[in-house]
Formats: C-alpha cells, sequence, structure tokens
C-alpha cells in the first residue's frame, strides 16, 4: 500500500464503486437504467449494439471535487484501521531492520579488514554477504507485497462503503458530477480546480457520523500507510585478481 501505489491500483476502483452508486441512485429515483447490450422483453425492442449506454450524472448544475485517497485516510475508520495495521506490521519491521544492519556490519568488516584476510576467508566472507543479501531482498519483497496487498484491503473496504454516501450528499446539495482529485496533472485529467467545490471536509464528516467510529485519542495528522521499504546493502564487488597479503 505507499500513496503511489494506491493511486494506481485503486483508480478503477474508486470510478467502478462511484458508478454503480449513482445508477442505484438514479434507479431508485425513477430514472432509467441502461439496458446491457442485446437485453429485451416482450413488449421492448433490443437495443442497437452501437448506441452507447448513458453516463448517470446528478440532477444539479455544479461540479465538484473530492480528493478519494485524503477523504479514507483522513476518516476515524482510516486512521484507526492503517494505524492497527502499523503495529501490526512493526515486528515485521524490526526484524528486517535487525538484518540490514547484520548485512551493513559484514559489508563493513569487508571493506576494512578484506585486504587482510587470506585468499579462502575472504571468499568465504563475500559468499555469506551475497547469499544473507538474497534471502533479505527476498524478505523485503514479501514484505511490501503482504503489507500492500493488507492496505489496499482496507482502502477498498473503506471505500466501498464511503462512494454511497458521496453519492447522497453530492444529491442533496445540487451537483452535478463529482471528479476525484486524488491524482495530480497531468496523472489526471484535471488540470485546475477551486477549493469551493471540494466536499472532502463533508465527505469525511458526514461517513465518520455514519460509521461511527470515535475520533483518535490523540490529534494529528492522518496516518499515511506503513511505507515496507528497506534498502538492501550493497557489498563491496571483491578484486578476485589481488594477491592476498
Amino acid at each position: 500500500m505507499t500513496r503511489k501505489f494506491l493511486r494506481s491500483v485503486l483508480a478503477f476502483a474508486v470510478i467502478s464503486l462511484i458508478s454503480v452508486s449513482l445508477i442505484s441512485a438514479r434507479a431508485q429515483a425513477g430514472g432509467a437504467v441502461p439496458s446491457s447490450p442485446g437485453a429485451a422483453t416482450a413488449s421492448t425492442t433490443p437495443s442497437t449494439p452501437s448506441t452507447p449506454a448513458a453516463i448517470p450524472t446528478g440532477p444539479g448544475s455544479k461540479i465538484g471535487t473530492i480528493n478519494i485517497e485524503q477523504a479514507v485516510f483522513a476518516s476515524n475508520e482510516g486512521q484507526r484501521d492503517f494505524e492497527a495495521l502499523k503495529k501490526k506490521l512493526d515486528p515485521k519491521q524490526n526484524e528486517l531492520k535487525s538484518q540490514n544492519d547484520e548485512l551493513e556490519s559484514l559489508q563493513k568488516q569487508l571493506q576494512t579488514q578484506g585486504d587482510k584476510l587470506n585468499e579462502d576467508a575472504r571468499a568465504s566472507l563475500v559468499k555469506q554477504i551475497e547469499t544473507k543479501k538474497k534471502s533479505f531482498d527476498r524478505a523485503v519483497q514479501d514484505a511490501q507485497e503482504d503489507a500492500q496487498n493488507q492496505q489496499k484491503e482496507i482502502f477498498q473496504r473503506i471505500l466501498q462503503k464511503m462512494a454511497p454516501v458521496i453519492v447522497k450528499h453530492a444529491q442533496e446539495t445540487g451537483f452535478a458530477m463529482i471528479v476525484d482529485t486524488s491524482n495530480p496533472w497531468p496523472q489526471s485529467p484535471i488540470l485546475w480546480y477551486g477549493e469551493g467545490g471540494d466536499i472532502t471536509k463533508a465527505v469525511v464528516d458526514l461517513y465518520n457520523t455514519q460509521s461511527g467510529v470515535p475520533a483518535p485519542a490523540a490529534a494529528g495528522a492522518a496516518p499515511k500507510p506503513a511505507a515496507q521499504k528497506t534498502t538492501a546493502p550493497k557489498p563491496a564487488a571483491p578484486k578476485t585478481t589481488d594477491p592476498p597479503k
């Protein structure tokens, strides 16, 4: 789960969830829901496959914005669950740090004592560093994938429940469209927007009330998902052509 990862993986999820909510709300209000291509009943004519389905829009005329990523992280539920995930992943982070420290120690030993070791001892140390580095790299990759999967699950779970709140608020306040500003231009087509039409805070407040999750005990900025990025040390390449001293 990092911010760039969430943005790339969940962009489609945001669009899909809100689109589904818009269609559902439109149907409940009595609006027509586009039929699936080829669907027909005894009293209707099958729709033409080449006719594009109508895009659901709200009854208002304003265009609003929301930072979906910020809304999820800033919600009481998001702060609680991401903080809990961070604590859950801390032991693994500490384990990786210990492995990293060990590698750095061996690398330093090679750099400071390598020219004093005989050929066999030096080769053994180099082999030990390479073996531990491969193991460490695999552990880091596994930890990153596990953290990202758990971050994604939390984000999608909260977004699934937040999407109807966004739609309801937009309808009640006269918006015809809400666009997500989580990605800056040019990663998204939104070049500029004013703060006046941003509904992020309003949606967070409404969602907090609906979820019933209390605010975190300690005031402060909403926590971000654990990065889970640890850089493996690179041991100095041994000069095998040098005669041992």
